[in-house]
């Protein structure tokens, strides 16, 4: 990962005197509780404003009056600005004591500076949080900076890039596009190997980085002048690792049959693995009925439909998970009882692949897809797990006069794809 264009840390041979540098050095304990505050400092200089989102999962502050620019020099906040050591208590101190030169620096050199944090902890680990960042904000001196800080399991919180997105449409407000190539974001959660101590503890400041596309230094790359590590894994599902399969097989009967003959179509797989859309693309056009349990509610209403359907000399398709036999075995009856032929549609999919879709069409589906379908809500792990727990494979002895496997093929636009393609998961979970 370091020799991607997304790694940019800038190698620097170490002299002794850096060496010594670099060494860690005893940070000096910021508080008000045990310092005095500086001169002309004072806490009242931050202000926390409206919480972005439905739920106001997002928090958002500024300290003074921070301007925006095209350059942005964004900062995770535990283990980078700050120790993680004291995360969950009111007090804090520097990660190390160059911290607050180096930001200064930034500033001065026309960046905007800008937190992004990911907070997700109990309400009173938050309250103490928040009780430390206008004591941090203070003893940054005059550095204007803004504060965004994830404190639920949504589209805001890292890596998923919905903090990124608020901070764009502020400064598009103000007549300002962030120049992409000129930024770049500081975090240690970075996906770093150790032979001698323990590896990072996450990946997920990497992973936003690279879902937002701008440069990205550790800590120790950035404030230290360290080279970069170059034993990177990033662990977790993404969608570079999907095999290049064609849309169904066996390709040699088609999707739909030629001629008009009456027929169920069965389907089964993962809830987020395209089997609505499917019927859409597919069996709408051709007047096949839709039969789905999340617009019928339970399952004894599809199978009313799927009888009403061959009363009515309708072919129809039943767009459920249909897990395991004892469930499928309803509908195969009916095609007994009706004289018609039943099919089996298998959408092929890991159960990675299929929470990676259902994080996506929740939280991630860009603007421009969003008059084409109502968001989706984000459907519980759950969901998934019990299916796997439950799924019986599909086999012909069941009844049926065909089993097509149909694989997942992203179709969408090249935006759409840009932010299916992202690091959506928190390291694999």
């Amino acid at each position: 990962m370091e020799g991607s264009s997304h790694s940019h840390g800038v190698k620097r041979a170490v002299s002794p005197e850096q060496a010594e540098v670099q060494r860690p050095k005893k940070a000096v304990k910021i508080h008000p509780f045990f310092e005095k505050p500086q001169k002309n400092i004072s806490d009242d200089n931050f202000e926390w404003l409206k919480p972005f989102g439905e739920t106001r999962s997002c928090l958002h502050g500024i300290n003074l009056q921070p301007t925006s620019s095209p350059r942005i020099a964004a900062f995770d906040l535990d283990g980078t600005i700050i120790k993680s050591e004291l995360r969950n208590t009111a007090e804090w101190e520097w990660w190390r004591s160059d911290v607050p030169k180096k930001l200064k620096e930034a500033h001065e050199a026309g960046y905007a500076i800008v937190i992004i944090s990911n907070q997700a902890i109990n309400s009173l680990a938050l309250k103490k949080w928040k009780q430390k960042i206008p004591s941090i904000a203070a003893a940054l001196s005059e550095l204007p900076f803004r504060l965004f800080a994830a404190t639920a399991k949504d589209w805001y919180r890292k890596p998923m890039p919905g903090m990124w997105y608020e901070l764009e449409r502020i400064f598009r407000a103000d007549g300002i596009e962030i120049d992409k190539t000129a930024s770049f974001f500081v975090g240690d959660a970075a996906g770093r190997q150790f032979t001698k101590k323990k590896a990072d503890f996450a990946s997920t400041d990497r992973k936003w980085a690279l879902n937002i596309d701008v440069k990205f230094y550790t800590p120790e790359e950035y404030f230290l002048g360290l080279t970069p590590h170059r034993d990177i894994v990033l662990p977790g599902f993404h969608v570079s690792s999907l095999p290049d399969l064609p849309l169904f097989v066996p390709t040699s009967k088609p999707l739909i049959p030629p001629g008009s003959e009456q027929e169920i179509v069965l389907f089964v797989g993962y809830p987020c693995l395209g089997k609505t859309t499917f019927f859409r693309r597919v069996f709408e056009p051709a007047s096949y009925v839709h039969i789905n349990q999340d617009n019928l509610k339970n399952r004894n209403k599809c199978i009313t439909a799927v009888r009403d359907a061959m009363q009515n000399k309708l072919s129809c398709v039943v767009d459920n998970t249909n897990r395991d036999r004892a469930t499928r075995k309803a509908y195969i009856d009916l095609a007994r009882e009706f004289c018609v032929t039943i099919r089996c549609f298998v959408f092929t999919g890991s159960i990675e692949l299929a929470w990676h879709n259902n994080l996506y069409r929740a939280f991630n589906i860009p603007p421009s897809a969003t008059g084409k379908e109502p968001p989706r809500k984000l459907l519980p792990y759950s969901a998934f797990a019990s299916f796997l727990d439950k799924y019986d494979e599909p086999s012909e002895d069941e009844g049926y006069t065909e089993i097509k496997k149909i694989n997942w093929v992203f179709q969408g636009t090249e935006q759409e794809r840009k932010h299916w393609s992202m690091w959506l998961q928190i390291d694999g979970k």
